[in-house]
């Protein structure tokens, strides 16, 4: 990925959502984007050009759209109808996204409109997250990467974060799934962590 400084930047037609430009880049900023405040933390994650990408929770697009100046293909899943309009609107700039309205915890509804892919990014808030990212591994090619943003309180309001972190592990573990990494996103998102695993 590209960085001026210590700032991590996307190549891409700039204008998505109101962005700053740097240099002639898009500035991808951790505090609106929850993968740009986990490459702040850790370096060990990349996103190369011949990769494919699943986006769980597309949204309105904000995210996706600087994961698609950097890879392949996103297939970018969201289930909200206003969000989806948006998400449209910025797939008509980018054609390597591919917009999909559906929901994430029935991956039944997409399985015709997704090949394999190296990555899966999950950013749903859903209390069964660490669940919704397994049944997506069918998609997931072997080796690949899958990130879960974690968000923490709509896991479970009553138990507390560390905790849910902590029995996310677990779930993702018990599933085959190797975890490489795992950080709270602070200062940059509040209950939130992130966890990356391998497909081994």
């Amino acid at each position: 990925m590209i960085r001026i400084g210590s700032v991590l930047v996307s190549e891409g037609k700039g204008g998505v959502y109101g962005e700053k430009m740097l240099k002639g880049y898009r500035v991808w900023d951790p505090y609106r984007s929850k993968f740009a405040a986990l490459a702040k933390i850790y370096d060990g994650i990349d996103l190369e050009s011949e990769r494919d990408v699943l986006y769980l929770g597309a949204a309105n697009g904000t995210t996706v759209s600087h994961f698609a100046d950097y890879v392949r293909t996103v297939y970018a899943v969201e289930f909200a109808p206003r969000p989806m309009q948006d998400l449209i609107e910025v797939s008509d700039r980018r054609k390597n996204i591919v917009p999909i309205m559906a929901d994430a915890t029935r991956p039944v509804e997409y399985a015709a409109f997704v090949s394999s892919v190296d990555m899966i990014y999950q950013d749903v808030a859903q209390p069964n997250q660490a669940e919704i990212a397994i049944s997506n591994l069918p998609f997931l090619k072997k080796g690949g990467t899958l990130v879960l943003m974690l968000k923490t309180r709509s896991v479970d309001v009553c138990e507390s974060p560390e905790s849910v972190f902590e029995n996310s592990k677990t779930i993702l573990e018990s599933s085959g799934l190797e975890i490489e990494f795992s950080c709270w996103l602070k200062p940059y998102h509040k209950d939130h962590v992130c966890i990356v695993c391998r497909r081994v």
